[in-house]
């Protein structure tokens, strides 16, 4: 959105409802090994708590001394077991997180229509296909974690293979966006 100060990477949902265009902010300009710190915090974050996406933690300017492909492999690693990790304590922040969490009613309150539509969406990719379905819904670019993390949470039960999937799914998610952009790069 130009001129409006916002992150076009961040949702204006997001935005929205809780402006935290400041972490994204804080994300990409995270240089350095401690750099991988703050994208681990935001990664946790925005597995169970921030509306946001993911994705903004490939522009961290992490200057690692490594090649632009194991940094990439170092961002994406450190930001799957960040929001793996975040994902555990959104399991275990209860079952009735889905309708009770202040993210969930926030955008429950807001003016797009996305809940329901994503809920039922994620509750029937997890009834038909478990936890690889948990994994393939977090590979979507774009799309806020927390909507499947919780619908997830409420159907599932094993901690461990929950962490898998949300790790899977958070790698998928950051090659898929690497590939839409080589691609988008590639013909322009």
């Amino acid at each position: 959105m130009p001129g409006s100060g916002v992150d076009p990477l961040v949702t204006p949902l997001a935005t929205e409802l809780f402006g935290f265009e400041w972490l994204t902010r804080f994300v990409r300009t995270a240089t350095g090994w401690g750099g991988l710190a703050v994208i681990f915090v935001y990664s946790f974050l925005i597995a169970f708590a921030l509306p946001g996406v993911s994705e903004v933690v490939l522009l961290a300017p992490l200057d690692l001394g490594l090649s632009t492909e194991a940094r990439l492999a170092v961002i994406i690693l450190v930001s799957a077991v960040g929001k793996a990790a975040g994902s555990v304590f959104a399991f275990h922040l209860g079952q009735e997180a889905k309708e009770s969490g202040p993210v969930i009613a926030a955008l429950r309150r807001s003016r797009f229509d996305i809940i329901e539509w994503s809920e039922r969406r994620t509750v029937d990719i997890a009834r038909r296909w478990g936890y690889a379905g948990l994994a393939v819904a977090l590979s979507v670019p774009f799309f806020p974690d927390t909507l499947s993390i919780y619908a997830f949470a409420v159907l599932e039960e094993d901690y461990v293979r929950f962490a898998a999937a949300t790790f899977v799914g958070s790698v998928g998610r950051l090659l898929v966006t690497l590939g839409l952009g080589a691609s988008f790069f590639a013909v322009f």
